[in-house]
Parts: structure tokens; sequence; C-alpha cells
């Protein structure tokens, strides 16, 4: 990281970074030109390693792109603001992002797609006693990163 007065490594500081950000942009590789979706999402922590689940429908381009390639990239931001002055060259921006990478694979296991369902819903509506319908989790692609490659930084 170029400005490393920015970079975050607190490993708390990450992950309430993290808690804050409502959306996930995944970005794939598709005949060598970037793909990026931006994606709801839930996580889960465990030692500094975080697994990251997104839903999807069963077929389309993202899915595709998984199937072959088996890595993502991604990206997650929150608490934009800019910061106006009277030159146009010394606006600003106030920010906190995450970005990485890791392998990127489809949920098989009914366990654990129910684990990514429910790391999704706690994420977006907090913790609760979700459940889920057979047919819904049937209905559903589950999506797990899990980060190799994880960079935070915050400009304030």
């Amino acid at each position: 990281m170029r400005r490393k007065d920015r970079e975050v490594t607190d490993p708390g500081k990450i992950r309430e970074i993290i808690a804050a950000c409502d959306c996930c942009r995944l970005g794939l590789c598709d005949n060598g030109r970037a793909y990026i979706v931006p994606l709801d999402f839930g996580f889960a922590e465990q030692d500094g390693h975080y697994t990251f689940y997104f839903h999807s429908a069963k077929e389309g381009r993202k899915i595709g792109l998984i199937r072959e390639a088996g890595w993502a990239a991604f990206e997650m931001d929150t608490g934009h603001e800019v910061v106006s002055d009277k030159v146009a060259c010394e606006y600003t921006a106030r920010f906190r992002s995450v970005m990485g990478g890791g392998p990127v694979t489809l949920v098989k296991d009914p366990a654990e797609k129910l684990a990514g369902l429910t790391a999704l819903m706690n994420h977006a509506a907090g913790p609760g006693d979700w459940t889920f319908g057979e047919a819904m989790v049937n209905a559903v692609e589950i999506i797990r990163l899990d980060v190799e490659e994880l960079s935070c930084k915050v400009h304030a």
C-alpha cells in the first residue's frame, strides 16, 4: 500500500469496517477483461481469517466465471464524505475500504449453505433466529470466498 499512513492492520478495526459495509463488489476475469458485480454479503471470521458468503441464481455469467476461474477479487467501502475546498484540487473524500482476493467456490454442503444464508441475513438485518425452507435453500447458489489477501485503508 502506497499510503502506509492510511493502512489499517488492527483486526478489530478491520472487522468493524467490514461490518459497516453493505455491498461487496466481486471482481472476476472474463476472457482477459474485468467483470465486477455488486453483491449483498455475509461473513464469518475466525482467528483473523475471513470467509465471505454471497447468494445468487444458479446460472448466469457470474456463476460461470466462478466455475471457470476459482479465484475472485473483492472490494467494499463505507463512510463516504466529500470534503470541499475553495480550490478544486484540494477537494478530497473520506472513506473506509477493504479489498483483497482469494479462492471462490460454490457451496454444495447443505449445512454450509444454511450457515452462508444465516451469515447473509445476520449482516443485512442483524442477528436473529433465521430459518430457511428446503425449497429456498435448493433454489439459490451460495458462493464462498476464502480471503487470502486483504488490505484495509481509512482516509479520515
